[in-house]
């Protein structure tokens, strides 16, 4: 049965982003240490990721990969990343959470949707059988407040950033989690929850 699923970095003081974020920097200022498991190692915005997951990190982004059908991510995001040069990253459609659906670029492979629940609704029906990925901080929180989200996977850096963007800033202290899965290497702990 499809779930939807999120998966988010954070630093060890609870940032998914530092300071600055924006086109060029999506992760601010130092947020790039966040992503070091993602690419291998130490990378910066300057030189840009070289290489990939290994081991473990390999293994969990494989497997996040392989469950998605359908990727619903925030406008924020989609800008913040310079919109993935122009093409979707995901080999399965995504939906851009937007007030501003006409900006939607043709043939980028993004679906631009105004909306909440008319995001969640399609991206359902784009993913059949596989799982839904909800992608960016603010977004992340819309659903989990929404009551729709079934995962929650929180891979932890061993970094403090100090300010940032925080992904439970106004996030209700009712959420209950359901720990299912932690494992770790040298660059993060990932841990898996259902969300009850």
């Amino acid at each position: 049965m499809s779930k939807i699923v999120a998966q988010m970095t954070v630093s060890l003081d609870g940032y998914f982003t530092g300071p600055n974020d924006g086109p060029g920097r999506g992760l601010g200022d130092g947020g790039e240490q966040l992503h070091y498991w993602v690419f291998g190692g130490a990378w910066s915005y300057d030189q840009g990721p070289k290489g990939e997951a290994t081991g473990v990190d390999k293994q969990v982004l494989d497997d996040s990969i392989q469950r998605i059908g359908a990727v619903v991510g925030g406008r924020w995001t989609y800008e913040s990343a310079g919109a993935w040069g122009g093409t979707n990253p995901w080999p399965v459609p995504f939906f851009i959470l937007t007030h501003r659906p006409e900006d939607e670029p043709s043939g980028a492979g993004f679906q631009f949707v105004n909306g909440l629940d008319s995001a969640l609704a399609q991206a359902k029906e784009a993913a059949g059988q596989k799982d839904v990925g909800i992608m960016g901080g603010d977004v992340i929180r819309q659903v989990l407040a929404s009551g729709r989200l079934d995962e929650l996977a929180v891979s932890v850096a061993p970094v403090l950033l100090g300010a940032g963007k925080r992904l439970f800033d106004g996030v209700s202290p009712d959420v209950r989690l359901e720990q299912l899965d932690a494992v770790k290497s040298p660059w993060v702990t990932h841990l898996r929850y259902r969300v009850l």
